[in-house]
């Protein structure tokens, strides 16, 4: 009931995807800690195969070099612009201190179901168990397409269908 980040980390290996995503266009904000680049560009690669865009923030050249007041403003703007808000649930992004920040803004501005965890494993843990009765949550079909899995439930829509 998670993705394994060695299997992000293979994902993330190819060519980076850089996206700048069009207004209207089918996107997800993703939640993560800057630390996790390379699981993040290996869910990018992920979510594309699988007919989804992944807005990173250090991928968007009109980003502050250097987190302020004007970061923030542009990540409420761009979570409420994004189709989904997704929350890449690794052991730095549950520590860090702006993804809470960024899923609290999420849960107050999103509905419900617009919102996404990926659980993750690390060989050492598991990240994420904390969201999983609260959103749903992104992991591997038993066909290997990526889907999106209700609380407690075994069967998810996949992410191309959403």
């Amino acid at each position: 009931m998670s993705i394994s980040e060695s299997t992000l980390r293979s994902a993330g290996s190819a060519a980076p995807i850089h996206l700048n995503a069009a207004s209207g266009q089918r996107t997800a904000f993703l939640c993560h800690s800057h630390h996790d680049r390379t699981l993040a560009l290996g869910l990018q690669a992920l979510l594309k195969q699988n007919g989804m865009d992944l807005y990173i923030d250090w991928q968007d050249s009109t980003m502050p070099d250097k987190p302020s007041g004007e970061t923030a403003q542009r990540l409420r703007t761009r979570i409420q612009q994004c189709s989904w808000f997704l929350f890449l649930a690794t052991h730095r992004s549950m520590t860090s201190r702006w993804c809470p920040w960024e899923l609290g803004h999420a849960d107050g501005t999103k509905a419900n179901e617009r919102i996404l965890v990926v659980p993750t494993y690390d060989g050492s843990g598991s990240y994420g168990s904390e969201y999983i009765d609260l959103y749903r949550r992104v992991d591997f079909a038993s066909d290997g397409r990526l889907a999106a899995f209700s609380p407690g439930q075994l069967n998810g829509r996949y992410i191309y269908s959403l």
